[in-house]
């Protein structure tokens, strides 16, 4: 079933046919306004999930759309360059007997569709999962947690916070404390203990697991030297890209150089308080170099290649040097170009920021994280705004191994998430919570 864009209903944009190749009688563009938007119907002969493409051109650079389906928000479509029209698997949705609206709003804008298409998808298989760790001296620890994850893959979601304060107001306001909470080694890193930064981070996480919790860890990696501390980009600042002249392409390049040293000596710091963890016999979730895909941390800034060696750098020295058997390494990107290879990898991830009040199940990023590992890794939706609703996971088989709401507005402000979803997450029977984890580590 397919539906050419110039046929639809357009506001605030227009026809076109200036850039060619496209199909049909032309394309919709002119997405420059917020209000600006597209609307498509297709007509689906029965209800059922559904396989959808979207023909677009995306000249200027990596662009989304949002698009809402029957007049509900969807999701966040992500359209990367192109230097012509090309066809976007975008992933299943669920449609109703008859006619569906699909409408794209600009998003990002400056972007051009061309038409949307549907093909009915039979469900999905059972899930290819082992419960084995790249590093074959895992604790027995970390081996216990990612069997407890597999056993629950597809069957239930982990419910996760990142910050322990705020995860502990969620016990006081909704009875109920999530299985997972979201640690940083931020303030540990040495450019930003020279300015007076401390940390009681590890002492938090024992904290969290004398609860019984589950820990995953991220790090904001303060670049190693070469901050630009100015009034416009201060040194606590120095994790983004615009923060630091730090050349991370160029340090890996030269072994023997002091920019290749200091990360050497970075690493080195780090392992000192994850070796607080092992010895605690506590897993952890490690998620370092978070978001690289992006650009807007230095470690990422100089695209794939350096980033995917850094994070083979880190998984060597932590396993093989510092003897860390108690981390289960997860990457955090879908994009090919960026996986650093299944050898250093044990759960694939994103982090996903829809539109205040989204609770989509996001199912077209974990099918592309399926697909990337060819359904041999769980995935996880390590940060979140708004937490998708429950009941659209299971519809879509979205089987988010955890999700790990971010702190702050995200949580607290009744927007991103209001209360009362906030409550039907923490009380639905497909989300686990602290109360219903067993002792894992035994």
């Amino acid at each position: 079933m397919f539906f050419e864009a110039e046929d639809g209903v357009l506001n605030g944009v227009e026809k076109s046919q200036q850039t060619a190749l496209f199909s049909g009688n032309g394309y919709v563009t002119g997405f420059d306004q917020p209000e600006d938007s597209l609307s498509v119907k297709l007509h689906a002969p029965e209800e059922g999930m559904y396989q959808l493409w979207i023909g677009y051109n995306g000249p200027n650079g990596d662009k989304q759309s949002n698009l809402s389906l029957n007049g509900q928000p969807f999701a966040d479509v992500k359209l990367v360059p192109t230097t012509g029209f090309t066809e976007l698997k975008y992933g299943r949705v669920k449609l109703l007997e008859g006619d569906n609206t699909f409408t794209f709003t600009t998003g990002w804008g400056w972007y051009d569709i061309d038409y949307v298409k549907i093909q009915k998808v039979a469900p999905k298989s059972k899930h290819q999962v082992k419960n084995e760790l790249v590093n074959p001296n895992a604790t027995k620890e970390a081996l216990t947690l990612h069997k407890f994850l597999l056993d629950h893959y597809g069957k239930n979601i982990l419910s996760g916070q990142q910050n322990l304060i705020e995860a502990l107001e969620l016990k006081a306001e909704y009875g109920k404390l999530p299985a997972v909470v979201g640690f940083d080694l931020i303030e540990y890193s040495p450019t930003r203990v020279a300015h007076g930064s401390n940390s009681k981070e590890v002492e938090n996480i024992l904290q969290w697991d004398e609860l019984g919790g589950i820990t995953t860890l991220a790090w904001h990696w303060n670049a190693p030297k070469d901050l630009i501390d100015s009034v416009e980009q201060p040194w606590y600042k120095g994790f983004y890209t615009e923060g630091t002249t730090f050349d991370i392409e160029q340090a890996l390049a030269n072994p023997d150089s002091e920019d290749y040293k200091m990360i050497l000596n970075d690493i080195d710091v780090i392992a000192i308080q994850l070796k607080r963890l092992q010895e605690a016999n506590i897993p952890v979730l490690w998620r370092p170099l978070h978001e690289a895909e992006g650009g807007w941390f230095w470690w990422g800034a100089k695209g794939p290649e350096p980033a995917k060696k850094l994070y083979r750098l880190l998984y060597d020295r932590l396993t093989n040097v510092h003897q860390l058997n108690n981390l289960i390494w997860i990457w955090n990107s879908e994009s090919p170009e960026w996986y650093p290879g299944d050898d250093v990898v044990d759960i694939i991830s994103i982090d996903s920021y829809p539109l205040a009040g989204d609770y989509s199940p996001i199912n077209h990023r974990y099918d592309q994280l399926v697909e990337l590992v060819q359904d041999r890794k769980l995935v996880a939706l390590t940060e979140n705004g708004p937490i998708p609703d429950p009941d659209l996971l299971q519809e879509y088989q979205s089987d988010w191994s955890w999700f790990c709401t971010w702190e702050g507005e995200f949580i607290n402000d009744g927007i991103q998430n209001n209360k009362e979803h906030i409550q039907q997450v923490y009380n639905h029977p497909y989300v686990l919570t602290l109360d219903e984890l067993p002792e894992y580590k035994k």
